[in-house]
């Protein structure tokens, strides 16, 4: 009723383009010629309205409908979490992208709720996991120095170093070379999934597949995708599953063990070993 009596106010009966009462003449209605623009305007309006009166009950039902996305997007960073980031802690910060996503949604995006929701829940459990994954200087060098070594390896021998000829190299033990390989994947990781500052929530939705500007763009970023398919084929067969099972599949790391057989702890590292590999790969390509 009050959003009839505001429409109404603000369309006398006497305004344009609308059903009019003469009094004087009780059994006569004057209909006046209506326009398509005063039409288009009443139909807007009337939405507004509705869209007011309604936008919390709506969003309370966004809300619920797509909880179950914001588990489905931090059970794939579950083995990014240190303490004493837990895992209810990324689904709280998802959780709340998802109500700014509820609220902030705006129909004239060209593109759907969902892609709008998973973009927002996304990046905000990147973000509560990025301010608890930073990399200590210490680390990071350790990161490179283990980069350059298996990247002299590659060129002497033809073929990626096993752990042990790695860490003999770097002279450590195999147990530490794994935690450089951990911290090297959740680098990787963050870096892939970094934000561009300068995009707004807009531009990173409708920006087209074809959105290379030149033939030379275009190809350089065919020879990219070329040479990391030749890469991930070139791996081992256990290592190549794991990659199409994560990225392809989208399974879970947990999924993954229960595929292969082994524990979660051995499917993190291996992934680690893999993606530090195929990082090689694509360092070197990128040299050339």
């Amino acid at each position: 009723m009050a959003a009839m009596n505001k429409y109404l106010s603000q369309h006398p009966a006497n305004g344009p383009g609308v059903v009019s009462y003469t009094p004087s003449k009780p059994a006569v209605l004057r209909t006046e010629p209506v326009s398509n623009e005063s039409q288009a305007n009443s139909r807007r309006l009337a939405q507004q309205v509705y869209a007011q009166q309604d936008a919390p009950q709506r969003e309370d039902q966004i809300i619920v409908q797509y909880l179950p996305l914001v588990h489905k997007i931090v059970q794939r960073v579950t083995t990014y979490i240190k303490p004493p980031l837990t895992y209810d802690d990324l689904v709280s910060a998802g959780t709340l992208g998802l109500i700014k996503a509820a609220h902030n949604y705006d129909v004239s995006h060209q593109a759907e709720f969902q892609t709008y929701a998973y973009i927002k829940i996304r990046g905000a459990v990147l973000d509560e996991l990025r301010a608890w994954s930073f990399v200590p200087a210490q680390v990071d060098k350790q990161i490179q120095e283990a980069l350059q070594a298996s990247t002299e390896i590659l060129e002497e021998t033809g073929k990626m170093p096993s752990d042990e000829d790695l860490a003999e190299k770097l002279d450590m033990s195999v147990e530490k070379l794994g935690q450089i390989f951990k911290h090297a994947r959740i680098k990787q990781f963050l870096s892939i999934d970094a934000p561009q500052d300068d995009a707004s929530d807009s531009e990173r939705l409708s920006v087209p597949a074809a959105s290379v500007t030149s033939p030379l763009e275009a190809m350089q970023q065919q020879e990219l995708v070329n040479t990391l398919m030749t890469a991930i084929q070139a791996l081992e067969e256990r290592p190549r599953q794991l990659v199409l099972l994560y990225y392809q599949q989208q399974l879970t790391m947990k999924q993954i063990a229960e595929v292969f057989d082994i524990t979660e702890a051995r499917v993190s590292q291996l992934h680690a070993k893999t993606l530090f590999n195929l990082s090689i790969t694509m360092r070197q390509w990128n040299n050339e």
